[in-house]
């Protein structure tokens, strides 16, 4: 089998995984953070950890197969290459050592499932843009390059803004969890989700590539669940919590 099939397969792969996956999370909330009771899942891990080794190969992995490409040190690569590590360089080795994740776990079977798909995410999207992608310069032009980007970069802010209020929440020492104002906050229970979603919308269109729309597919599955996992759970904590906040989507969802 070619590359390119075998790179067409793995894209269809995480495409036809989306959907089933959304439907699981639906039903069962997946175990880490606030929803992980401590039984039941396995072997556990350090949170700050396991996070770090779960995003790893979205930075070395993707790193590998970019430099493995014909057109690695090409102007439209080399910036796609600097949008993707400017979120998992934070993800992967700064966003760990901000959060207050002292005493907690995550299961193992949580850490192995997102290590899988980082490797196999970041050969897709990397092996497309510095190989097959085949971007010329007056890619820099394109409409969906400009949009793309902009939608990124809008998107990577709220995700930053968002974390930066969530991490602010509790002073050194204290516990337990707190309603978060600001910001997008205002509006919905899961801006920092609504804010990766965006990356990767930005990502898929500014690519034009099919590893980016299974890449965003795949992370909505997991993140729409997730934010109406979230919201129940603040709705159902906190008696006073704004009932005008939707989980995801101001005014929508």
């Amino acid at each position: 089998m070619a590359e390119e099939q075998l790179h067409r397969v793995m894209v269809w792969a995480v495409i036809a995984t989306a959907l089933p996956t959304f439907l699981y999370l639906f039903r069962k909330t997946a175990p880490y953070g606030r929803h992980y009771a401590g039984a039941g899942w396995g072997p556990h891990i350090s949170s700050r950890l396991g996070w770090i080794i779960m995003e790893l190969p979205a930075v070395v992995v993707f790193i590998a197969i970019y430099l493995n490409g014909k057109a690695a040190f090409h102007i439209v690569p080399l910036l796609f290459l600097v949008m993707w590590q400017a979120h998992y360089l934070n993800r992967t080795f700064i966003y760990p050592f901000r959060i207050r994740a002292s005493g907690r776990k995550t299961p193992l079977l949580v850490i192995g499932s997102g290590f899988f798909f980082n490797v196999i995410n970041a050969y897709i999207n990397a092996r497309f843009i510095s190989e097959f992608g085949g971007y010329a310069v007056e890619w820099l032009v394109d409409p969906r390059f400009l949009i793309g980007v902009g939608i990124f970069l809008g998107g990577i802010a709220l995700n930053l803004h968002a974390d930066n209020i969530l991490i602010r929440l509790r002073r050194p020492g204290e516990t337990g969890y707190v309603v978060p104002q600001g910001g997008g906050f205002r509006f919905v229970s899961c801006p920092n989700y609504l804010g990766e979603i965006l990356e990767w919308v930005g990502w898929a269109l500014a690519t034009w590539s099919s590893g980016g729309l299974a890449f965003l597919l795949f992370t909505s599955a997991n993140l729409v669940p997730r934010a109406r996992s979230n919201h129940q759970w603040y709705v159902e904590t906190f008696r006073d919590y704004p009932p005008h906040r939707k989980a995801l989507i101001p005014g929508i969802y």
